[in-house]
């Protein structure tokens, strides 16, 4: 079950236009760049970070004139966008530590303003993940951005080490079938937790092998300055902004590095950034949690005997997996990986239920379709490369690694959270980055910005994948009057383009007329 938290590997999301985008991703298995032929084993080694400590700052980072001033060739896109969509790839450094350097890859993807008048200049996207393509994310999501296409130019990139940025690539399909069908994610044993972190560490040697030379340069600091030089090619001179999920991380790094460049930015889906990896899991143990009793709620059953009633039906399948499609069978990681990804949006809740259902009675495909979409499998056995870029950013980000003996300790502690997601994201806690071969950046990431223009910070009551604290924790840790709160009441990851009228009106009045609401406004479904 790879990819199911660590430094928040939300599904990118795009808000409830997209429900099923949500579940599958943003097909970033649409590159394949990287892909498992080996020739990356021939770079030099990846064991050592690029280290942030020896990265200046950004005003002491002079960008060289052929990067600053570089004109992209905008033309069609070889993804499925169409119409008015046009990619290009911006040429950026491998390693901001030497700018004058080699240069790598970052593809980006337009639609320009549809408006005759009042062009405010482009609007960047990040959907999350990390991982996420915006390339592929962002066209499908435009249909719900109308009253901003009219004045905005509508961005989005690729990351790096994301698809067709240098998409990292660690293992190839059967590969990855193997992983998420046979390892137990839970171990009970000495034997299957040797196997567990095992194949842990084979992940990232596999991406060591694969990635070369990009591995150490994916972290989210790479990222957001990435975005300054995109903010300086397009002509503009304040950076707007609108970051889902994992983009809220990245949205307040950038403000971090670059408070004198921030326009208008909004942060919807709020990652804590005051919280380090087990805080992260701790986190997301409590959202899921709270979202799996509201569900269990809506269904007019007692949450905690329900969450029971659930915890047993896993035990069940640890022992004896439920028989599904064609030859496959629901193991209990599938099973909570399924459940998991229904949970990310209350449409969802139905098939929820119907698959709780099948698998009372002994059927495990309606669980195993959801757990396939969430990891980005296609009904053809071919996978996708999110899950991929997601551990590689993820790990080079976060120094903070727990061992197998302190993640075997905390057990207890994430049981008592919940008992159907406590054990796993417990063991992941050491297990997402085990024998990482690139040391992590921060243990949390720097958000503060004195000096920043208010930046929107929105966040949802009943977030299961970025719990809602984490929402005002951001917008305190942004500063005195630059984190503006609005709360919105109601379910699921992600509040712009949901469905709510006061939450769309609020951000659409931000982004296009500037007016910034009172911190703390409370919008209710």
């Amino acid at each position: 079950m790879a990819g199911f938290v660590r430094t928040i590997p939300v599904r990118p999301i795009v808000g409830a236009v997209l429900v099923a985008m949500l579940a599958v991703g943003c097909g970033s298995g649409g590159s394949d760049k990287g892909e498992g032929d080996g020739k990356g084993s021939a770079e030099p080694s990846a064991s050592k970070a690029a280290d942030s400590e020896t990265t200046p700052a950004p005003e002491q980072i002079k960008l060289p004139a052929a990067l600053t001033g570089q004109k992209l060739d905008w033309g069609r896109c070889d993804s499925a966008a169409g119409g008015s969509w046009q990619c290009a790839t911006m040429k950026a450094p491998l390693d901001y530590a030497k700018p004058d350097g080699e240069t790598i890859g970052i593809e980006l993807v337009r639609s320009k303003a549809t408006g005759s008048s009042g062009r405010l200049g482009s609007l960047l996207f990040n959907f999350g993940g990390p991982g996420g393509s915006g390339v592929s994310g962002l066209p499908p999501f435009e249909p719900a951005l109308g009253a901003l296409h009219e004045r905005y130019d509508l961005v989005s990139f690729d990351p790096r080490g994301v698809a067709a940025s240098e998409g990292v690539r660690c293992r190839d399909d059967r590969e990855l079938e193997k992983s998420f069908t046979t390892v137990d994610v839970t171990p009970d044993t000495a034997a299957e937790e040797k196997a567990y972190f095992k194949d842990a560490a084979d992940f990232g040697a596999g991406c060591e092998r694969r990635a070369g030379k990009v591995l150490p340069y994916v972290a989210t600091t790479g990222a957001a300055r990435d975005m300054d030089l995109m903010r300086q090619v397009l002509g503009d001179k304040k950076l707007h902004y609108l970051g889902f999920s994992y983009g809220t991380e990245l949205g307040g790094v950038y403000a971090h590095l670059f408070p004198k460049n921030v326009g208008r930015m909004v942060l919807d889906a709020v990652v804590d950034p005051s919280a380090d990896s087990v805080g992260h899991a701790k986190n997301q143990t409590t959202g899921f949690q709270r979202a799996l009793e509201n569900y269990l709620k809506s269904e007019g059953e007692d949450p905690k005997q329900g969450t029971r009633d659930i915890a047993a039906l896993l035990k069940r399948m640890d022992a004896e997996p439920l028989p599904a499609t064609d030859s496959r069978e629901l193991t209990e990681s599938l099973a909570v990986t399924g459940i998991t990804a229904a949970l990310y949006s209350e449409s969802r809740w139905p098939e929820l239920t119907d698959a709780l259902s099948a698998a009372r009675d002994g059927r495990g495909g309606p669980l195993l379709t959801l757990a396939d979409s969430y990891n980005d499998r296609e009904p053809s056995g071919r996978y996708g490369t999110q899950s991929h870029a997601q551990r590689a950013i993820s790990c080079a980000d976060a120094k903070g690694r727990p061992t197998p003996k302190e993640a075997k300790a905390s057990l207890a502690e994430f049981r008592k959270i919940s008992p159907v997601f406590g054990p796993f994201l417990g063991w992941d806690t050491a297990g997402w980055c085990h024998e990482w071969p690139v040391e992590g950046e921060f243990e949390t990431p720097e958000v503060s910005a004195p000096g920043a223009a208010p930046m929107l910070v929105v966040g949802t009551t009943g977030d299961s994948a970025t719990p809602y604290e984490g929402a005002r924790k951001m917008a305190d840790e942004l500063g005195e009057d630059v984190g503006v709160l609005l709360t919105f009441k109601g379910e699921g990851h992600g509040a712009y383009a949901s469905g709510n009228a006061c939450v769309d009106s609020t951000v659409n009045d931000y982004l296009l007329d500037h007016e910034v609401p009172e911190d703390g406004k409370v919008c209710s479904s």
